[in-house]
């Protein structure tokens, strides 16, 4: 052997071998409930901070509409002083004014009943019905939640025949005005005559304020009833529709079309606006053991959304345009290539006619009823 063998130092010993890695799965069940309880935890805390600005917005909401009312309140008793002929307005009905036409709007504008401009618009309409006379209220009320409600019963069968139906309804403001703005201008009327407040009808003592009393319910009850017929005649209706001025059988949607069924629940869409008008009276006046029987607004009621409902069919088969679009398969309101016309001519736009037929019932219906009221 050689020298240089026996003389070299010893190897190093082998180093040992490195420790196993952790096991990854080891790792993701440690980590896994940690991630998971922080997501939690982050959740919640999302949830509990959206619930906070909800609170702290409405509690905002209601001091801004407290401090308002009270203001309008002092600005009116202020001018009542001055002036010596008007009664001031308490703060308890400026805050209802303001506060309940609010909730209801903002409650419309999340369930897609309103656009923003219809919200603003419907907030200015509320306000001014429910100022001048709470049973000016509860008939806004009832002809906007029951065409809301309606407006959405039976939407898969009318977009099957409604080339423009919206969901939820989406009124904007110039709907909200045509179907509101009468009822508005009668509402300010009624204040310049008697002021805010609720009053019996009675065409004896109260001539002035009992015309603009029915003139408003019947505007109401015709939007109401024409509203009524249009939503639930093409759901419930197993005939086809009648043109009014001839009486012939048109496609479903058909400007100017009736049914029995949409008949009836035009008479009891007027109904509702009657009773609601009626039921309030009840509970807001107290003298109506002086005055004559209030129960016939109810009647006139219905037959304000009836006469409503027909007039605006009338209008509707002459001033608007009818057409049956074969591409689509569906009746629309334009001319095309591909459109047939069925009955009516482009001059009015269905908001227009709303707002005409609105009107003239707004005019009929007082005389009506001052020669058929019951003493």
């Amino acid at each position: 052997m050689s020298r240089n063998h026996f003389n070299s130092p010893p190897s190093p010993p082998p180093s040992p071998p490195p420790p196993p890695p952790p096991s990854t799965a080891r790792d993701s069940s440690w980590r896994f409930p940690l991630h998971s309880a922080a997501a939690t935890m982050i959740s919640e805390d999302s949830v509990l901070m959206k619930e906070y600005i909800k609170m702290m917005t409405d509690i905002i909401v209601l001091c801004a509409t407290l401090a308002l009312s009270l203001f309008f309140w002092f600005t009116s008793l202020t001018i009542s002083y001055y002036s010596g002929t008007l009664q001031p307005v308490s703060p308890w009905r400026w805050l209802f004014s303001i506060l309940v036409p609010l909730v209801v709007t903002v409650r419309a504008l999340k369930r897609r009943s309103l656009d923003p401009s219809g919200a603003l618009g419907a907030l200015l309409v509320g306000f001014v019905l429910t100022m001048a006379n709470y049973s000016f209220f509860s008939s806004l009320l009832m002809f906007f939640i029951s065409s809301s409600k309606l407006t959405r019963w039976g939407g898969a069968q009318k977009k099957k025949i409604d080339a423009e139906y919206k969901e939820g309804g989406s009124r904007n403001w110039i709907q909200v005005f045509c179907n509101g703005g009468v009822p508005t201008e009668l509402a300010l009327l009624y204040m310049i005559e008697v002021g805010p407040g609720e009053m019996a009808i009675d065409f004896g003592n109260q001539y002035s304020a009992s015309w603009m009393c029915l003139s408003l319910v019947g505007a109401l009850a015709c939007s109401t009833g024409d509203t009524w017929a249009s939503e639930v005649g093409p759901v419930l209706s197993q005939s086809l529709p009648r043109l009014i001025t001839t009486w012939k059988e048109v496609p479903a949607g058909t400007n100017g079309g009736v049914t029995p069924v949409g008949l009836v629940a035009s008479f009891l869409g007027g109904l509702a606006v009657g009773v609601a008008y009626f039921v309030t009276q009840l509970l807001t006046v107290s003298n109506l053991h002086l005055s004559d029987p209030q129960w016939p607004i109810m009647v006139y009621g219905g037959v304000a959304g009836l006469l409503g409902s027909m007039l605006d069919s009338f209008l509707g088969a002459h001033l608007q345009y009818s057409g049956f679009d074969s591409s689509i398969g569906k009746v629309v309101s334009y001319e095309s290539v591909t459109t047939k016309r069925i009955c009516g001519k482009p001059i009015l736009d269905n908001n227009a006619v709303n707002l005409f037929s609105s009107v003239i019932v707004a005019l009929v219906l007082p005389g009506l009823a001052w020669g058929l009221w019951v003493q």
